[in-house]
């Protein structure tokens, strides 16, 4: 048996701009550690990755909107990053609602690298301890949170949220969603 059988995780995103690996690595290794992964856009059809916020990387299917999806349906979140898709994502009331929704229930949040700009603006980090993408230092300290520099950082106020810095963060990061929920 898999160390995931049986758990539902929601990858959400924008139809562009994605940062390839940081959707690309969490879908793919948590589908081999037995978790269900669907993924959710703005749009159905496809996922324009990036890689470095320029060059263009994999097409990303998209299993269905974010408006099709309830975090009632699923044991955690995972929000990758991207610079061009964490900038918009967060002015996705849907995207904003699900992040809500999953702290609401208790449920495993995990955002990486400008990902955490979703959490910022869901008002869900007073209080919490909290690392993303340096240039995010400012945004998160406004937010009420603790900016920490390290590799993954699990902070398990009240739910949990799971954040990293980078791509290079992206085992440490795959890790801590599994810990989650073990």
């Amino acid at each position: 048996m898999a160390a995931l059988d049986g758990k539902k995780i929601l990858v959400i995103a924008t139809n562009y701009g994605v940062e390839q690996d940081e959707i690309v690595v969490p879908t793919d290794q948590l589908r081999e550690r037995g978790a269900t992964v669907t993924v959710a856009a703005k749009e159905s059809g496809s996922i324009q990755t990036l890689v470095g916020d320029k060059d263009p990387g994999k097409d990303v299917d998209v299993d269905t909107t974010l408006d099709g999806v309830s975090a009632g349906d699923f044991d955690a979140l995972v929000v990758p990053g991207g610079t061009i898709n964490a900038d918009t994502i967060r002015q996705e009331a849907a995207a904003i609602d699900l992040v809500k929704a999953f702290v609401e229930a208790g449920k495993p949040v995990a955002a990486i690298c400008h990902g955490p700009w979703t959490l910022v603006e869901a008002g869900v980090l007073p209080g919490r301890t909290i690392t993303s993408f340096p240039s995010l230092q400012t945004d998160v300290r406004n937010a009420g949170a603790e900016w920490v520099d390290q590799e993954v950082q699990v902070d398990e106020t009240g739910s949990t949220i799971i954040t990293s810095r980078n791509p290079g963060d992206l085992p440490a990061f795959v890790d801590a969603i599994q810990a989650a929920l073990a």
